[in-house]
């Protein structure tokens, strides 16, 4: 098929949704992809985050075969070993006491949110369920995990959008304090704000965040979907900033392709969902669970120390080229945000980045964002940078 006839194919039997790019990719090998003409691409997008050991690794592949050979789905209503496996060793690398998987971001962040309403409520009973979120988050795009979201834009068309959440700002602790009320159960973030421009929270606010919510025994809930598995250098984010959440949600990364997300909950907050109040049909599928196991052997803690040295080396290098359009970078691991100048716009800048055989991705704040695979090689590091060396002069 032709990238014509695929386009056309698209736009007659899909609902146009997607502002997508001009390009159709076909497969890849590494950090490499390769589009239906056989041209090749540097991949520093990895799906939006979610090919984090490239593509065709012959771990993942071999994982993914042999369990499609045997199992690919027998539903929560029975036992299976591979989602147990799973769980055993994300507790074990997190201090976590369970797990309950899903299938995408915005679902595992809305168990978070049941989580931590019915903790409440079994507590108080009703009235305490709100949930304060920080400006410029984003946790997904259903009708709650958009409410959720602190971005005015996401809060349009599909009214009316689930009550229950207020937002405060960023690295403030007073803001935090100003909406807070009685009628408050949890507080939810991203250590990294992605959507919002990849912006880090100031360690001090955190651990200041997760003061308040002990004293006022609010749930501390990190939304790991983004940050999670690897991507700023260490398993979780939340990791790096000296503190233990009561649960986060993560996906994106955790299956190396495939459709899985899930949420680890404290031992205090790990009976909360009991039978009956919270279920999905295809959470902790085998196939999806054997990937997730191959991807933490491939992301052992050796592998996941180098992430934050690749990140290190892709802010240096663009951080010292010589070109009047980058502001700065900011970021953690390769989970890494380019702002640029005024009057360069990003969306038209990853479209000649993309013309130019690099897959990049955008955020607010008029900021490239660059997510490769965490397998990425140096080489493919060099080459992606090279072509943002000679778009940008």
């Amino acid at each position: 098929m032709t990238f014509d006839e695929l386009k056309a194919l698209d736009h007659q039997y899909t609902m146009q949704t997607y502002g997508r790019f001009d390009v159709a990719i076909d497969h890849g090998n590494g950090a490499t992809l390769y589009d239906l003409a056989g041209e090749p691409y540097i991949d520093f997008a990895s799906g939006i985050g979610v090919n984090s050991v490239g593509y065709a690794h012959p771990r993942w592949v071999a994982a993914v075969s042999e369990q499609a050979g045997k199992l690919a789905h027998i539903s929560n209503l029975y036992y299976s070993e591979p989602y147990a496996r799973l769980a055993e060793r994300l507790c074990q690398r997190t201090g976590m006491s369970a797990a309950f998987f899903g299938n995408s971001g915005a679902e595992a962040n809305e168990g978070l949110i049941k989580l931590a309403r019915k903790y409440s409520f079994d507590r108080y009973g009703k009235g305490r369920g709100t949930i304060l979120t920080l400006n410029q988050s984003f946790h997904g795009r259903t009708v709650t995990t958009l409410a959720a979201t602190g971005q005015e834009v996401f809060h349009n068309y599909f009214f009316p959008f689930t009550e229950g959440f207020r937002y405060a700002n960023a690295n403030d602790i007073a803001s935090v304090e100003g909406v807070a009320g009685h009628d408050v159960c949890a507080v939810l973030v991203e250590l990294v704000q992605g959507e919002g421009g990849v912006n880090p929270l100031e360690p001090e606010f955190v651990q200041k965040l997760a003061e308040l919510c002990a004293k006022r025994d609010w749930l501390l809930l990190v939304d790991e979907v983004q940050t999670g598995v690897g991507r700023t250098g260490s398993l979780f984010a939340f990791q790096q900033y000296g503190i233990q959440p009561d649960a986060i949600s993560f996906a994106k990364g955790i299956a190396g392709g495939l459709p899985m997300s899930g949420i680890l909950a404290s031992e205090r907050c790990a009976a909360v969902l009991g039978p009956g109040t919270h279920a999905t049909t295809f959470g902790g599928n085998p196939i999806c669970a054997a990937a997730a196991l191959a991807v933490q052997d491939i992301l052992d803690d050796e592998a996941i120390a180098g992430v934050k040295e690749k990140g290190d080396y892709l802010r240096k290098a663009i951080e010292q080229m010589e070109v009047p359009c980058i502001k700065g970078t900011r970021g953690l691991g390769l989970m890494i945000g380019v702002e640029l100048e005024e009057g360069v716009n990003n969306k038209e800048l990853a479209a000649e980045l993309i013309a130019n055989r690099l897959l990049v991705l955008t955020a607010g704040g008029n900021v490239l964002r660059l997510l490769p695979p965490l397998t990425i090689s140096q080489e493919e590091l060099d080459q992606g940078l090279e072509i943002i060396r000679h778009t940008l002069s």
